[in-house]
């Protein structure tokens, strides 16, 4: 993913798990590290990925 597209999926997860982004991405990169993410943030972060996949512009990706 893209860092823009990423940018973006980090921006929803905090908007709708009111979250602030900061957090959702020191969570995200505790997660990295083997760390469990808060359901409702799992959750949510999945969703916005799945939305956001293709739309980064990569080669080999249809969007």
């Amino acid at each position: 993913m893209a860092p823009a597209a990423g940018f973006e999926v980090l921006r929803e997860v905090s908007q709708h798990t009111n979250v602030k982004l900061h957090t959702v991405a020191e969570m995200v990169i505790d997660r990295a590290l083997g760390q469990s993410l808060p359901e409702t943030v799992e959750r949510a972060l999945g969703q916005a990925v799945q939305r956001r996949s293709g739309q980064d512009g990569a080669p080999g990706r249809t969007q």
